[in-house]
């Protein structure tokens, strides 16, 4: 049942809340009297990241340095960064460092999984008059993304197949309380004129795809079949 995604590896990844992608996440630090605000923001476009780093120069105008970062893609596989005038490789380099190496959760045994991703963060620095050097640099914008993030909960998306079952009206919405109940996510029961079709997102990992098609067949007595409808990312709750 599983459709094939072009130029995209991964079925799940972790992103920030979908708050973020109009509410960025902000928070201050003050190292040696200068300020730094880290802000971060959901994307799903380099356009967007461009904009949002674009917009922060304009209302920050007074700050000595705007220092960005940004990954995007399921794969991870754009990944941007930005000096904005501070020595070459103390600010973009170590900000996106943090991002990339950031720890999302834990496989079984331990494995720490770093898969944050569909986000850029940005950090405003304004000069206290303390030059921090290369080293100090390097911490501060770090520490910068590493404590902005801190201060929000991220989520897994998860590729899903479309699955539709066609079903006679008289058993449709016994088939489709009865997968509910089994834990599967039926979005919508479209009636026609001859049949419904029950569409359920099923995550596209294989092993989900085989229980659905267990479960639709001993709930339908082998009378349910499905023809995939679609793939589309969905945030789990």
């Amino acid at each position: 049942m599983s459709e094939e995604q072009p130029g995209s590896r991964a079925s799940r990844y972790t992103v920030l809340p979908s708050i973020t992608i109009s509410t960025p996440i902000v928070h201050e630090l003050e190292i040696k009297r200068s300020r730094f605000i880290g802000h971060a923001l959901r994307v799903t476009a380099e356009d967007e990241a461009r904009a949002f780093i674009a917009a922060l120069r304009k209302r920050h105008h007074e700050a000595r340095h705007v220092c960005s970062a940004f990954i995007l893609g399921p794969d991870r596989d754009a990944m941007r960064s930005s000096d904005d005038g501070e020595p070459a490789g103390t600010a973009g380099v170590p900000m996106l460092e943090a991002l990339s190496q950031r720890e999302t959760h834990s496989q079984p045994g331990g494995t720490a999984v770093r898969d944050l991703s569909d986000v850029c963060v940005a950090v405003v620095r304004y000069f206290g008059g303390v030059k921090l050097g290369a080293g100090g640099l390097v911490r501060a914008y770090s520490d910068a993304v590493s404590a902005t993030l801190d201060q929000t909960v991220t989520v897994t998306r998860q590729r899903m197949v479309l699955a539709g079952v066609d079903a006679p009206h008289g058993e449709a919405g016994r088939w489709e309380n009865e997968l509910r109940a089994a834990g599967f996510h039926v979005q919508e029961t479209r009636y026609g004129s001859g049949s419904a079709t029950l569409v359920v997102a099923v995550p596209d990992d294989g092993r989900s795809s085989a229980a659905f098609t267990e479960r639709l067949a001993s709930v339908t007595a082998g009378a349910g079949h499905v023809h995939t409808l679609g793939t589309e990312w969905v945030d789990l709750p």
